[in-house]
Formats: structure tokens, C-alpha cells, sequence
């Protein structure tokens, strides 16, 4: 379950995913210098849509793709805050393949594996997890925010969390 897997934040601090119980998660795999990378807009809106209602997108920096996430973690976040006013919650830069991935990657893929098997294919793959812990669907670098908004607010709907309660 997606709960059970602690990852760092942008500082450095351990965060167990524990904390958003309850809530509809993206993870996301990004970079700041690919030809998805202006799809943190489209993140950014989807997160200032459904926030309130119980929503939150988890940012996880890669470099592993063309080196397209070059720089410090506090580099990248300030590209993200000034560039397209990010303020959904940004992880410690990872690696999402090969020996070196974070658990929770390999969690991820395990549970959906995508048109390259279980490998990420770019930047940009996304996670969509529900209430309950579950990975339920997963999503290709080019699908755009906006396409998986119709994805989000079923899961949204669909629960009994008091902050979503009659509210639409």
C-alpha cells in the first residue's frame, strides 16, 4: 500500500506518505528543462481546482531523462514557484528506473505497469491514487493535466471524507 513508503522532501526531511491518508494523490515524475515540462501549469491548476475537496499532487523531480532536471533542489523549486507558481508539495530529485529507484517507484510500477512494461518511460508519468492507498490508473508523459481531471473527480466523489461531504 501506498501509505507504507516514506520518501524526502525538498529538504531532505523524511515524509511518510502516511500523511495523505484520505486523499486523492498524482505522483508525478517531472523535469524542468522537457518538452513536457509546461505541463506544471496545467498540474498547478488541477491542484488549485480540488485542493479543498481532499486533492494534493506530489512532485518527484528526475534527472534520469537527458539530464532534463539539472540543477539544486532548491533551484528547481524556485524555476517551479516563479516560472508557473507551483505550490503543490515537491520531493527530493529521484531516480524512477534502474538500480537506483526509490521504492515507491517501484511500488508504482509494479501495481501499473504502462506501455513500457514497468519502466517509466519519460518525464511526466503520472499516478493517480485514490482514497484508500490504491494506484488506479497510470498515465503517459503526454497526457496533459487537463485529460486526467475526468479521472480525479470521480475519486473525489466517490468518498465519504467529511470535507467532501455534499460538496460538488
Amino acid at each position: 500500500m501506498i501509505y507504507d513508503f516514506t520518501v524526502k522532501d525538498g529538504k531532505g526531511q523524511d515524509v511518510s506518505l502516511s500523511e495523505y491518508k484520505g486523499k486523492v494523490l498524482l505522483i508525478v515524475n517531472t523535469a524542468t528543462r522537457c518538452g513536457f515540462t509546461p505541463q506544471y501549469a496545467g498540474l498547478q491548476s488541477l491542484y488549485e481546482k480540488y485542493k479543498e475537496r481532499g486533492f494534493e499532487i506530489l512532485d518527484f523531480p528526475c534527472n534520469q531523462f537527458l539530464g532534463q532536471a539539472p540543477g539544486t533542489q532548491e533551484e528547481i523549486a524556485t524555476f517551479c514557484e516563479t516560472r508557473f507558481g507551483v505550490t503543490f508539495r515537491q520531493f527530493e530529485k529521484i531516480a524512477v528506473n534502474g538500480k537506483n529507484q526509490i521504492p515507491l517507484y517501484a511500488y508504482l510500477k509494479s501495481q501499473k505497469g504502462g506501455v513500457m512494461g514497468s519502466r517509466i518511460k519519460w518525464n511526466f508519468t503520472k499516478f493517480l491514487i485514490d482514497r484508500e492507498g490504491n494506484v488506479v490508473e497510470r498515465f503517459s508523459p503526454a497526457v496533459k493535466p487537463e485529460q486526467i481531471e475526468e479521472h480525479i473527480i470521480p475519486l473525489l466523489e466517490s468518498s465519504d471524507a467529511p470535507e467532501t461531504k455534499g460538496e460538488r
